[in-house]
């Protein structure tokens, strides 16, 4: 058998044993991603079905105790998306401030009647306050339209329900009446009629006592929530797996590239040059390495999403599996070019944690790349990370086929390429 082949397996069982028997690198490369994966998909919804999300908590402060703000309160109770809870200003805006209330709603006194009255222009609109946490504030226009709907129906109800009663209908006629702001001709119509509504409303029967408040304006149209995945819902565990898999495994890289640093302090890289092995097997055995560890490593950890979180590949395994293997190819790659590039140890570790923590950052690994501005969105593409983040939610939840993998393969074959080659022009053979 060629000797040469017989060290460059030897060189491989070596590092992949010194890996595997030093417990510090196998719980950082293999556990710590299993263990902020699952918070950070936790984080993000996990597996559970949509009502199980959790609620936004929201206060209502009702200064004015109407029939109007009751009706709104209670609206607001009943949507599905919040947590409301009555309570006076000076307590909700203390826990808007303290973060534990997202919004407070705060309703003043005299809101029900200036509300009606301001409806069709010809009164003073009340001032609804929205007390909102700033770190937060995307719960903002979400309550603010919740609000609308459920203020424009309940005064709508009050004036247009077939109910028997005249009361509100009379004091909207009595401010139209008197009303400085609006044209004559728009007050003669909205007089006219408002007259209509009055006569029909009082030849309705009054309704059941204790019954449901009817009529007044509704959203017209109904919302049918379809998520559009390969599974039967979105997995949010499948994207933080990803996303912490790449990061821990860039960490291995930097590791395995610091070693040759550390083989140089201690002589042993002279020694392995003194050996009768060329150089393509000296760096073609460590890379080959970094390569088997990368993907132990990923293996392992979906293993775990799989069998404890219900990750599946939904998408093309073939895929899954090219993608992976590119991602191992560009760790080796990146560990590679930091050992011909680092000089001492220290720098050169601090670097290379914080260049990798910058990569993972933008490729979308600690959160999916969509929230991002849409100019930082274009200028990640060009950031190997993202595609390899990308790749591994396209061939699991996104359940993609084997043609969403090709883009990702091949940027990051490219970008190992490149890596390898500056690694190659930039490697110190003689350095101790």
């Amino acid at each position: 058998m060629n000797t040469g082949w017989i060290a460059f397996r030897a060189l491989i069982r070596k590092d992949v044993l010194a890996f595997v028997r030093d417990r510090r690198a196998l719980i950082v490369s293999v556990l710590t991603p299993i263990l902020i994966a699952a918070f950070f998909g936790y984080l993000f919804g996990g597996d559970r079905e949509d009502a199980a999300r959790g609620k936004m908590p929201v206060a209502v402060v009702d200064q004015d105790d109407s029939e109007v703000s009751r009706q709104v309160a209670t609206g607001l109770a009943g949507e599905a998306s919040l947590a409301t809870e009555r309570m006076d200003a000076v307590r909700a805006r203390a826990l808007v401030r303290q973060g534990k209330v997202r919004v407070a709603v705060v309703m003043p006194a005299g809101f029900g009647a200036a509300a009606r009255s301001a409806l069709f222009g010809g009164g003073q609109k009340p001032v609804v306050e929205l007390l909102y946490d700033p770190s937060q504030s995307f719960a903002r226009p979400v309550v603010e339209g919740l609000l609308t709907l459920h203020v424009m129906q309940t005064v709508t109800r009050q004036l247009f329900s077939a109910n028997g009663s005249t009361t509100a209908i009379d004091a909207t006629l009595a401010d139209v009446r008197a009303s400085d702001r609006l044209a004559p001709g728009m007050r003669s119509d909205l007089t006219k009629m408002l007259e209509a509504v009055r006569e029909f409303q009082g030849r309705q029967p009054a309704p059941a006592a204790g019954a449901a408040p009817v009529g007044g304006m509704t959203v017209p149209f109904a919302l049918s929530d379809v998520a559009v995945s390969a599974g039967p819902r979105y997995n949010g565990y499948a994207h933080s797996f990803a996303g912490m898999s790449v990061q821990f495994i860039l960490f291995m890289g930097i590791d395995a590239g610091v070693g040759v640093l550390l083989m140089r302090q201690q002589g042993v890289w002279r020694r392995l040059r003194a050996a009768p092995v060329s150089r393509a097997v000296l760096l073609g055995a460590r890379c080959a390495a970094t390569t088997l560890i990368a993907l132990g490593i990923l293996t392992v950890v979906y293993l775990v999403a799989g069998l404890v979180f219900g990750v599946r590949v939904q998408g093309s395994a073939l895929g899954f599996v090219a993608v992976a293997v590119s991602f191992a190819l560009f760790t080796s790659a990146t560990g590679l070019l930091i050992a011909a590039l680092g000089r001492s140890l220290p720098a050169t570790r601090g670097l290379s944690t914080f260049v990798v923590l910058i990569l993972v950052m933008l490729g979308g690994a600690w959160v999916p790349s969509f929230v991002f501005p849409e100019w930082l969105q274009q200028a990640t593409v060009f950031v190997p990370t993202r595609w390899a983040v990308d790749g591994l939610d396209a061939m699991t939840w996104r359940g993609l086929p084997l043609s969403a993998a090709i883009a990702p393969v091949a940027v990051l074959l490219g970008s190992s390429l490149a890596f390898a080659l500056l690694a190659l022009w930039r490697f110190d053979w003689d350095a101790d």
